[in-house]
């Protein structure tokens, strides 16, 4: 399925919050993907009545070749290996090991500056829904979908606006739900299928997460 590119990370957010009416609830919590899923998790919460909050995902590209993701690390310590491309490149567990480290201890860094002294919302027995702009590899949504689970969401659910269509269908069967909004073909990029892909500041994301959304206008 195809259909217009959004005009900005905010309409994409609004279009996949219809799509979502079902999921609402008390035991909701919307957990936003920084930097670019922020804005669309906001709105998402915002239309859903439910608290936001933030898993923070840190890629793992492949040394010398940044842009190919090898893996991604998540809140909590949680990684998530790309075998396909470690396996295709002969990639050592060393490595892996040496850029896990740096990426955790940035991971933590960047939680804490986005939250700026909140603590981070309690997940126990609650239905967490994971929210990015988009769905590319799925590397970094894995991740977050382990850092959750580890935290004791009772359940798990993903949303997306856009996504290629393989990789929502192999991540479907990895949680409790998925709502891809678009699943264009062929997909190309995640930016194709928005007018406005401006990337998201560190600013934006403290300024959502500091006005809750269950509240705005």
């Amino acid at each position: 399925m195809g259909g217009e590119r959004f005009r900005d990370r905010r309409e994409a957010g609004r279009v996949l919050a219809s799509l979502l009416a079902g999921a609402a609830g008390d035991d909701l919590v919307v957990l936003g993907l920084p930097r670019g899923g922020v804005p669309v998790a906001w709105e998402v919460a915002r239309a859903l009545g439910a608290p936001l909050d933030v898993v923070v995902v840190r890629k793992l590209g492949v040394p010398g070749r940044e842009e190919l993701a090898m893996g991604a690390v998540a809140s909590g310590g949680v990684l998530v290996v790309n075998d396909d491309v470690t396996a295709g490149l002969r990639l050592g567990d060393a490595e892996l090991r040496r850029a896990a480290r740096a990426a955790i201890a940035a991971v933590e860094e960047r939680e804490a500056r986005y939250r700026a002294g909140r603590p981070a919302l309690d997940l126990r027995d609650r239905r967490a829904l994971l929210v990015d702009d988009g769905l590319a590899t799925g590397a970094t949504m894995r991740a977050a979908v382990g850092a959750v689970a580890r935290a004791g969401a009772a359940a798990v659910i993903v949303a997306v606006p856009v996504g290629a269509a393989e990789v929502c269908a192999r991540l479907r069967a990895e949680v409790d739900d998925l709502v891809c909004a678009r699943t264009p073909s062929p997909f190309r990029a995640v930016g194709a299928w928005y007018r406005d892909f401006e990337p998201t500041s560190d600013e934006e994301v403290r300024a959502l997460l500091a006005r809750p959304p269950a509240e705005a206008p």
